[in-house]
């Protein structure tokens, strides 16, 4: 571990060395000290680290005096020390394991009605709901990118971007199957239904990492559409954009002009790209990865939530809520924190065994 905090020092004044240099290159300037607030958290950690193994050395030192007083104050010093010593260590080697680059990302969320009719549309519309309280009690903000909504109050699918520090980190943990359990409004009898939505989350990339050839796209413009289908435009501002050599097909409208409506659609095509280049590189290292959508079915599943016993359960980590109206309402971080943790561990143990090797 020592070796990689005198590498990580190193850059780091190497980087300090660099901005001098390059001082009236901006955009130099921009790479440098993004590189360079990155590795700060580590450095001072690392000095304080350094600085503790100093003082247990001078403790220890003193073990040796045949001064008593000199000893227990040693004794004593060495008893907080110790203990810090470990602490420091444990943090140190979980900030030396590469995060991932997306968290600090805003993300793009598409949540689309599974099985379950207009019982999923309206689900998916809950759970749209729940994001955007989520995102409102964290400061972020939330923009509709595109939404085909049902007559009654759901959607059929929405698109939108959730824009705050940190968006990804948190909310790509969300990615998959919710599943529903409750008696719908469209229903007489008063049976419970089953229905489901999948939500896919995204993170926003730049151009520069994910370079999109003009040949490789078909553009076509058409009129927005609202609810049931009707025109509420009368100049041809939707774009839709078709990815040739992998058929992904993206669609915005809106937006209020036909350049905002294709930047939205070429966002979210490059997150699109990018997440299915990051998903062949996690197949190549773990073959049994499984996709983060699936199909909708009602046995993939991540988190459940049931009416009747106003219970949600996350099935990844057997964790439940009873407090249903409160998840809905945002109060997701019961989960979110349990699943972070969980992967933080995963982070460790990797990391312990490349250590190792």
């Amino acid at each position: 571990m020592l070796e990689k905090l005198i590498a990580i020092e190193n850059r780091y004044e190497e980087l300090n060395r660099l901005l001098e240099e390059n001082a009236d290159d901006y955009q130099k300037v921009i790479e440098l000290s993004k590189e360079r607030s990155d590795l700060e958290p580590i450095v001072e950690k690392a000095q304080e680290y350094r600085t503790v193994l100093k003082q247990i050395e001078e403790a220890r030192s003193l073990l040796e005096s045949g001064d008593e007083e000199l000893r227990e104050l040693a004794e004593a010093d060495l008893e907080s020390l110790e203990p810090r010593q470990e602490t420091l260590e444990k943090e140190l080697k979980t900030m030396l394991i590469p995060k991932d680059p997306r968290d600090e990302r805003n993300v793009i969320v598409e949540i689309r009605a599974g099985t379950g009719g207009e019982e999923a549309a309206l689900f998916a519309g809950d759970l749209f709901r729940m994001y955007s309280r989520y995102a409102e009690k964290r400061g972020w903000s939330v923009e509709i990118i595109s939404q085909n909504e049902t007559g009654i109050g759901g959607y059929k699918e929405i698109i939108f971007m959730v824009k705050g520090k940190g968006a990804y980190s948190r909310l790509k943990y969300e990615s998959g199957v919710h599943r529903v359990q409750r008696i719908p409004v469209t229903e007489s009898s008063g049976r419970i239904h089953t229905s489901t939505a999948t939500v896919a989350v995204l993170a926003e990339v730049d151009e520069v990492d994910v370079h999109i050839p003009e040949s490789d796209i078909e553009i076509e413009v058409y009129r927005s559409a609202g609810a049931g289908g009707q025109n509420v435009q009368k100049n041809s501002t939707a774009v839709r954009i078709t990815h040739l050599p992998t058929g992904i097909v993206v669609a915005c409208q809106d937006e209020r002009s036909q350049l905002q409506n294709k930047l939205r659609a070429l966002s979210i095509l490059r997150a699109k790209l990018f997440e299915m280049e990051e998903q062949k590189r996690q197949q190549e290292l773990d073959a049994t990865r499984r996709s983060q959508v699936g199909t909708g079915e009602r046995a993939e599943k991540i988190r459940t939530y049931n009416f009747p016993q106003s219970r949600v359960t996350d099935h990844r980590i057997g964790i439940s809520s009873y407090n249903l109206p409160a998840v809905l309402d945002g109060e997701i971080d019961l989960f979110i924190d349990e699943l972070s943790l969980r992967s933080e561990a995963e982070r460790l143990a990797t990391g312990s065994d490349e250590d190792e090797e």
